[in-house]
């Protein structure tokens, strides 16, 4: 596959883009707001930067790569021509379904259609098409062009012949990818977000603090990163949908989110994007923020 498409030019969509033109692939961008898609090139430019900084790549591949890339605001200019999709949107059920029905519509009948969603089920995706056996999941993991691992998730009726061209590419990339059942949250998040979620409620409970509990994750059990740390910088209005995705899915309570955590999204305090969550990044560094804005209010 030597063409692709990537919907949305977010964080996700940027680096999804950045690997497939590394790669050799020619990949439209394709976002309705062209100062995003700007800012995504500028920060690929970036990304590229720190590569070849590295000694990963040459300043050659860092100009091949950008030459790769062309951006459209409209989506059917950029999907002429395309043997796979990759729609890297933001993370609800509403616009992927829309977004779904409209690539449908406006690709070639031979194209594949993939979601980057990190918990919403591809063949409930699959379904609003005409094509749900070259529907498929492409999880990808963020910093795309760091994390080597690809999720391949398949729908009810994704075909073996999808699944492992989809496969075969992902190899291609340098990344490995691991095939998965369409199930809720799949297996990372289906693991991870219970994981977040019960360091959330240590938290609002009172018995640790924020650089406590994350200090313990990362020392006592060699995560890079502490949970709360990691739920800023996923984003947490991602966590708290996915959490729900979790929750309408299986239907267990265990994943239903904590108070903490809704409350902190209706406030706009989403984590690294924001400014504010579990850490405050608005003066550009990553501080505390003290411990009673977390615990829980005992009723009186």
């Amino acid at each position: 596959m030597k063409n692709i498409a990537v919907i949305g030019s977010g964080t996700m969509g940027n680096g999804i883009a950045h690997v497939f033109a590394q790669f050799g692939h020619s990949v439209s961008l394709i976002d309705i707001n062209a100062a995003a898609l700007e800012k995504a090139l500028a920060t690929i430019g970036k990304n590229l930067d720190r590569q070849v900084a590295k000694g990963a790549i040459t300043e050659a591949d860092k100009a091949a790569t950008l030459s790769n890339i062309k951006t459209f605001t409209k989506m059917e200019d950029g999907v002429k021509n395309t043997e796979l999709v990759v729609e890297a949107a933001t993370e609800n059920v509403e616009i992927k379904l829309n977004l779904f029905k409209q690539l449908d519509a406006v690709c070639p009948p031979e194209t594949i259609l993939a979601s980057n969603t990190s918990s919403i089920s591809i063949t409930r995706i699959a379904a609003v098409t005409k094509r749900p056996g070259k529907v498929i999941g492409m999880h990808f993991m963020n910093p795309v062009p760091v994390m080597k691992l690809i999720e391949v998730i398949r729908g009810y009726s994704t075909t073996d012949e999808v699944t492992n061209l989809v496969m075969e590419t992902s190899r291609k990339l340098n990344k490995v990818p691991v095939e998965v059942n369409d199930y809720p949250g799949f297996v990372a998040n289906k693991i991870l977000m219970p994981m977040i979620n019960e360091a959330i409620i240590t938290l609002h409970e009172g018995t640790a603090g924020v650089e406590e509990i994350d200090t313990v994750m990362k020392l006592g059990m060699a995560h890079p990163m502490g949970p709360l740390h990691l739920a800023d910088f996923i984003g947490l209005d991602v966590c708290l949908s996915i959490l729900r995705v979790l929750q309408d899915g299986y239907g267990n309570p265990k994943y239903a989110p904590c108070p903490l955590l809704v409350n902190m999204v209706m406030a706009g305090h989403l984590g690294a994007k924001s400014g504010k969550g579990f850490y405050d990044y608005t003066g550009g560094g990553k501080e505390l923020i003290p411990a009673e804005r977390f615990k829980k209010k005992e009723l009186v």
